[in-house]
């Protein structure tokens, strides 16, 4: 099974597209996780307790998996997907998934507030303490420059 981690980023759709095609080429399954976390808030914000209920934000992981997935055009493929929309953090998310995993597909962003490092915090910690092969799908770069763009 390939395990890839998606959040709704343009880097995540990638990563997310490459697991797919890599599924069907090992003819395995794909599984997409989505992590969710609930809001910090302090004391004073206590009338937002009742609010924060965690099937709502599970719900809508559930419908990020789902919009990800036909964005890049899944249902069109034989792969079989199974959706985890995980509460934690994406890092302890993938790296759980991981366990029992072949591969574990991640995007990087590569700036995390931090311009010039080439990787994204997540995939970093993924490279380093999965249980399985990490792959890193960086984004994607034009292959040749646009007219009129000196180059």
């Amino acid at each position: 099974m390939i395990v890839v981690g998606i959040d709704g980023s343009e880097e995540s759709k990638q990563a997310l597209a490459w697991a797919l095609a890599e599924a069907a080429r090992r003819h395995t399954s794909l599984r997409v996780v989505c992590a969710w976390e609930l809001p910090i808030i302090d004391y004073r914000d206590y009338a937002l307790l009742d609010m924060l209920n965690p099937e709502v934000f599970a719900d809508r992981a559930r419908a990020l998996i789902d919009r990800t997935l036909a964005e890049v055009g899944a249902d069109a493929g034989s792969v079989e997907i199974e959706r985890v929309a995980a509460e934690g953090s994406a890092v302890g998310a993938l790296i759980d998934a991981s366990r029992d995993a072949d591969l574990l597909v991640v995007g990087s962003r590569g700036h995390g507030g931090f311009v010039g490092l080439l990787l994204g915090s997540v995939s970093q910690h993924c490279a380093q303490h999965a249980t399985c092969p990490v792959v890193i799908v960086r984004p994607r770069m034009n292959a040749r420059p646009e007219a009129g763009d000196g180059g």
